[in-house]
């Protein structure tokens, strides 16, 4: 049971001007491929955080919120991989792997924009920064995985951006706990608001639905 590094009380969401909730690395496809292949450690807590991601996706829809989701995809050649086979992972992220695929139940829509990346930080060599401006994008709510790798980088370039963001904690799993509980350290140096509860989150969109709460983008 990952314990909660921030206040879970709704008004310490802190979620300012425009957000945007960004989908990391949510993948597997139709669920065949098991956790963990291609190398790659993954803390216990899956199943519980599924759902979680599931009610974040369906809220920041009913509230206008945009959703921008972020694919790892990897040539089946790893001419594009890089340096990422220098540590513990082996070759991950296959183009044509039912396992590379988006989770199937995310469904994104047709207006709806899905940037593949080639590196952890889904800012570098992407078209996300030019869909964020598109968006005004002033708070960037990010859940995923992994929370040391893809998480944390992103999270350190939206940073560099001047963006505000918000990883919500319990959405969110590490190679292992203990470098997920690092990871959320090092975030919440950065940004002190940083950290935040998925009940934090849902509350504020429940919010903005019912237009108790802004949303600047409809």
């Amino acid at each position: 049971m990952t314990t909660p590094l921030a206040s879970s009380a709704p008004q310490n969401a802190h979620i300012v001007g425009q957000p945007v909730l960004v989908v990391v690395d949510i993948q597997g496809g139709s669920g065949q491929s098991a956790p963990g292949e291609g190398g790659i450690p993954i803390m216990g807590g899956r199943a519980e955080r599924g759902p979680r991601q599931r009610a974040l996706v369906a809220a920041a829809r009913a509230a206008g919120v945009p959703v921008v989701f972020i694919q790892e995809v990897h040539k089946p050649s790893l001419i594009d991989i890089g340096r990422e086979l220098d540590g513990v992972e082996g070759p991950h992220c296959i183009e044509g792997d039912d396992g590379t695929e988006l989770a199937a139940w995310l469904e994104p829509r047709p207006e709806e924009f899905v940037v593949r990346k080639r590196r952890y930080s889904a800012f570098f060599g992407t078209e996300l920064e030019i869909v964020l401006k598109a968006y005004k994008a002033e708070t960037l709510i990010l859940i995923g995985g992994l929370t040391d790798v893809c998480i944390h980088y992103t999270f350190v370039d939206a940073h560099q951006h001047d963006y505000r963001v918000r990883v919500i904690q319990d959405a969110v799993g590490g190679s292992s706990e203990r470098a997920h509980t690092a990871s959320l350290e090092a975030i919440s140096y950065l940004q002190r608001d940083a950290l935040v509860d998925t009940a934090d989150v849902l509350a504020f969109f429940e919010a903005a639905a019912t237009g108790a709460e802004p949303v600047l983008m409809r």
